[in-house]
């Protein structure tokens, strides 16, 4: 096992060190959080400030032509394509996760209308699950069947995630890609606890989605992106027709004709200042090797592991190849024990029921972090320093 020095050795030979001076963190705080709200990159501040003041203060309402506003759900999508396997004219930019699963979701039950089955996996991120339940509401005659049935005979589509957010349990996409389409079975993969964290490539897929704000670091509410296989580009349909996805927005047709290739799938008006922050990010993930980012990665936990040992019981896969960028720990009074070790500088988040998930950012995660937030951790254990009646009260984020 590593002591401190060797951990700092390591973290001087760091082949991804300078990355670290691109993120803004607080003095004190050691963030493994990255897998929920990624830390803040320097050149935002900047680039957002420029959006404002540049563009929208000089140019106003011309900004949308002359900054490159309209084509910013495609341009930026051709940019987010390299992270997970996709080519240009592959992806689009804008609304949320939960919207974009819907588009998804929605889309490839039109192209499968023979087929009413309906494959989730019920510890799934609830959004998706919760989209799929109420699209199956709205449509009728819909069967939804949970993953752990074990079968996609009859489904008219899957949708996984890559990594399961609560876990970090990491899903072999192309064997399960494989499977659903020898099913005859479209496929959609959450890949929002993945993309920035390993290499993805989801090209062997029907429909991928995924957030930026996690390990992209493009801010809260940052836009998520939809990945459409060039397949179906032309048979595919936007059920959430906005006048963006429109052939001709601005010929104010009163009829809707749907845009060629994936700009289809764009819906309303881009958040102009939500994308300067997400451009921003990508500068920095434009220039970062992902190969030594998977390698870091699973150094980084296989470290965490063995320094918490068997004080608490490992909810991740043992096998780091098996996992994402994360560490799951259960305690029956996982909260108060977060809340403890959040107050002391280490920063993690707690998953209901009893879940406590540490995620590593290698980009600003090093290894002397690691072992320091791990011997913070025994010691809120030992002290039983959890047990504070402060910590009793649940924040409504978790």
């Amino acid at each position: 096992m590593l002591d401190r020095d060797q951990c700092l050795a390591l973290d001087a030979e760091d082949p991804l060190r300078e990355f670290r001076h691109e993120f803004v963190l607080p003095d004190g705080v050691i963030y493994l959080v990255g897998n929920s709200l990624g830390a803040l990159p320097r050149r935002t501040a900047e680039r957002v400030r420029r959006t404002v003041e540049d563009e929208w203060g000089r140019q106003l309402v011309g900004g949308w032509n002359h900054a490159g506003w309209y084509e910013q759900p495609l341009t930026t999508g051709d940019r987010i394509a390299p992270l997970i396997g996709a080519g240009p004219g592959q992806v689009v930019v804008g609304n949320t996760t939960s919207i974009a699963v819907y588009q998804a979701v929605a889309a490839a039950l039109r192209l499968r209308p023979e087929r009413r089955v309906i494959v989730s996996d019920l510890r799934n991120f609830p959004t998706d699950h919760y989209i799929v339940q109420g699209l199956a509401g709205l449509l009728g005659g819909y069967e939804l069947r949970d993953l752990s049935e074990g079968s996609f005979e009859d489904a008219a589509v899957v949708l996984l995630s890559e990594v399961d957010y609560r876990t970090g349990a990491r899903a072999d996409v192309p064997a399960v890609t494989a499977a659903a389409h020898a099913a005859g079975a479209l496929i959609v993969w959450d890949v929002c606890h993945s993309v920035g964290a390993m290499e993805v490539d989801v090209s062997a897929a029907d429909f991928a989605v995924g957030c930026t704000y996690k390990y992209l670091n493009a801010g809260p509410g940052a836009p998520a992106f939809l990945y459409v296989n060039p397949r179906h580009h032309a048979a595919a349909e936007n059920v959430l027709s906005g006048w963006h996805g429109h052939a001709e927005p601005f010929a104010f047709e009163a009829d809707y004709r749907p845009a060629e290739g994936v700009r289809r799938f764009a819906v309303s008006t881009p958040h102009v200042l939500s994308f300067a922050a997400l451009e921003a990010a990508l500068d920095v993930w434009e220039r970062v090797p992902m190969a030594q980012v998977r390698a870091k990665s699973m150094a980084l936990g296989e470290l965490f592991v063995e320094l918490v040992g068997d004080r608490l019981e490992l909810a991740s896969p043992a096998d780091p190849a098996a996992r994402g960028s994360q560490i799951s720990l259960r305690h029956p009074d996982g909260y108060p024990v977060m809340r403890a070790l959040i107050d002391r500088g280490v920063h993690g988040d707690f998953r209901a029921p009893d879940v406590l998930r540490f995620g590593f950012a290698p980009l600003y995660i090093g290894y002397a972090d690691v072992y320091d937030a791990a011997t913070t951790l025994l010691e809120v254990l030992d002290k039983e320093l959890w047990r504070d009646d402060k910590y009793a009260t649940r924040l409504a984020v978790t």
